[in-house]
């Protein structure tokens, strides 16, 4: 092992500790916020929420919220990649393609996410709510970014490649990739937790059946906050998860060895859920 490994697994660990020991912190915080309060109806501490995932997590309800939700998310965003990249590809190989795409990618990032939950309600039934509105938040960030890492690319590789008559299909995997990939992971980060809280609030509003969002619906009607918090902690394990296996897929495919893709700063990667 090499001295540059040695620090950087230091390093690593350093970060990490760092990590848990703010998270440790901000759970007392957390806790002292809840004892301050003492009213459970406004807010509960850590561990009423640990107990009631306790109690959540053995019953066959649970497993299947998760599942509905998770294939329904997790189809919509995987979408959402395969159409932006192809989108993206489109639009910086044709002027034409860029100027029919652009005005339909700004509409779709501008529109307010409850009026894509209407209009799917309109159009569909329930079921297929949170997969069209998880795909419609995604779309935008991934074009918006792959499309930056396309333009983005090193002229000179390009025309290297040019000059040596690399065929196409050895250029794509040698030269473009690698340069683009780090945008995609870039967009993929956002894209994940943009659609698990658009999916999320579109089947808190849409109520379909089975679903985590029914679950957080009717933990709000019955003013069980223990029930919303255990529910959103895993919404947002879910969504780390989902990060973790798109990035960890991302570095596999681009034959990384197992080394983390580098994130490369994207200014058209920051959105949110209107």
């Amino acid at each position: 092992m090499t001295g540059r490994q040695v620090r950087g697994r230091r390093r690593a660990t350093t970060q990490r500790a760092r990590v848990a020991v703010a998270v440790v912190g901000w759970l007392v915080v957390w806790q002292l916020a809840a004892a301050a309060v003492d009213q459970h109806v406004l807010l509960v501490g850590p561990w009423d929420v640990a107990v009631r995932l306790t109690e959540l997590v053995p019953t066959s309800a649970f497993w299947a919220a998760v599942t509905r939700t998770l294939v329904s998310i997790a189809a919509g965003f995987v979408l959402a990649v395969v159409v932006g990249v192809a989108l993206a590809a489109a639009c910086a190989a044709s002027r034409w393609a860029d100027a029919v795409v652009a005005p339909v990618v700004v509409t779709v990032r501008a529109t307010p996410v409850v009026s894509f939950i209407i209009l799917v309600l309109v159009w569909t039934d329930a079921s297929r709510l949170a997969l069209v509105v998880a795909f419609l938040m995604a779309l935008p960030v991934l074009h918006a970014t792959v499309l930056e890492g396309i333009r983005a690319r090193d002229v000179r590789l390009l025309e290297m490649a040019r000059v040596f008559a690399v065929p196409w299909p050895r250029r794509v995997t040698a030269v473009d990739v690698p340069q683009v990939l780090p945008f995609l992971v870039a967009g993929c980060r956002t894209g994940v937790g943009l659609a698990w809280k658009a999916g999320i609030a579109a089947e808190v509003i849409g109520l379909p059946a089975g679903t985590i969002g029914e679950q957080l619906y009717q933990a709000r009607m019955f003013l069980a906050t223990a029930d919303v918090l255990a529910w959103t902690v895993v919404v947002v394990v879910l969504a780390a998860l989902t990060e973790r296996v798109v990035v960890a897929a991302l570095d596999r495919a681009g034959g990384r060895g197992g080394e983390p893709v580098r994130r490369r700063p994207s200014g058209l990667e920051a959105g949110g859920v209107a």
